[in-house]
């Protein structure tokens, strides 16, 4: 294994590859619909797809174009298959790698890594339901970032929604419409209450969504946790006892990777206990930086591990938690 200097160059490396691909999966998210990419328009009942109509053939059917047989084979060919081919790329890569998608692309996942930010400078805290702040020495909150924090929320909650009301309306009308102030009542309705309940989930469940509420990460979670083999953060918990050092320069109760988690979970715990992990490698980053001052921890706690490396960490897992249970209470 690297050094931990280089371990800590290459976690940050990492990173800032990461914050590249959620910048441009959220820039794309929001502009598909504008240019076309994908869309389905309700007025016209027709599906865009990378600047193109898709059809699958029903309209030539019901205009005589074409036979019964025809158009079913171009449901299968234009609708089917490519459906379910990608249902199992998703998965696939899912299966292998975990959450990818979550931690990776997800734009709501890069609004709960902003919002937490931002709520971490008004309070110490990165969700309101954390039980104690997690601030660093030296660090101080600020309460002037509680205005922006919340309008950071309402502003996203609503962009949230008129952007989802473009994946079915033209996005022209829709955009020229808030600007011109001529929205139909039913589309004035729609941004009303859909951006209020954005607005409400990312001020006070964004990571609930995440870890329960979210079918995406659900069926990715699902798919991870069916492979022994795949994407996991290993953790060496024969040296458990060194966590507690990393308090004195990066939290104020020890353990500093659990203080970062995004997703609010403890990355030392098992596989089945870290069901929504979005594999965003925070901990890890976190791990390296915290003990690359301390002279007496030569390597990072925790790791990624994947295929045999990460077969060995779960059967290990395994056999600790059987041996807890056969442990007298």
């Amino acid at each position: 294994m690297a050094d931990t200097p280089q371990a800590h160059h290459h976690s940050r490396q990492l990173q800032r590859r990461r914050r590249v691909t959620q910048g441009c999966f959220f820039a794309l998210f929001l502009l598909a619909p504008a240019l076309n990419l994908l869309r389905f328009d309700l007025n016209e009942t027709q599906l865009w797809v990378l600047g193109q109509p898709w059809s699958l053939g029903i309209d030539a059917l019901q205009r005589g174009q074409v036979s019964a047989n025809e158009a079913a084979i171009s449901l299968i060919l234009r609708g089917i298959l490519p459906g379910l081919a990608l249902v199992a790329l998703f998965l696939g890569v899912a299966w292998r790698w975990g959450r990818l998608y979550c931690g990776w692309l997800c734009p709501h996942f890069s609004l709960v890594e902003g919002l937490n930010a931002l709520l971490h400078k008004a309070c110490g805290k990165f969700s309101l339901w954390d039980a104690q702040p997690s601030l660093r020495p030296g660090e101080q909150t600020q309460r002037r970032w509680w205005p922006i924090y919340a309008f950071s929320c309402a502003s996203f909650g609503f962009l949230w929604a008129i952007t989802l009301l473009t994946y079915l309306l033209p996005p022209q009308a829709i955009w020229g419409g808030l600007l011109q102030g001529t929205l139909t009542v039913n589309q004035s309705r729609f941004i009303l209450i859909a951006g209020s309940a954005f607005t409400l989930e990312l001020l006070f469940a964004r990571h609930l969504f995440c870890r329960f509420g979210c079918a995406v990460g659900l069926f990715q979670s699902l798919a991870w946790m069916a492979n022994p083999r795949a994407l996991v953060v290993a953790f060496k918990r024969e040296r458990a006892s060194d966590c507690r050092t990393c308090s004195t320069e990066h939290a104020p109760a020890g353990s500093a990777c659990d203080s970062v988690c995004p997703m609010r979970l403890r990355p030392r715990q098992i596989k089945r206990l870290m069901f929504s992990c979005v594999q965003c490698g925070r901990c890890v980053d976190q791990c390296a930086e915290s003990q690359q001052g301390q002279a007496q921890l030569p390597e990072p706690q925790l790791e990624w591990t994947v295929g045999l490396e990460a077969l060995r960490e779960t059967l290990k897992q395994q056999k600790q938690a059987q041996q807890h249970n056969k442990s007298p209470q």
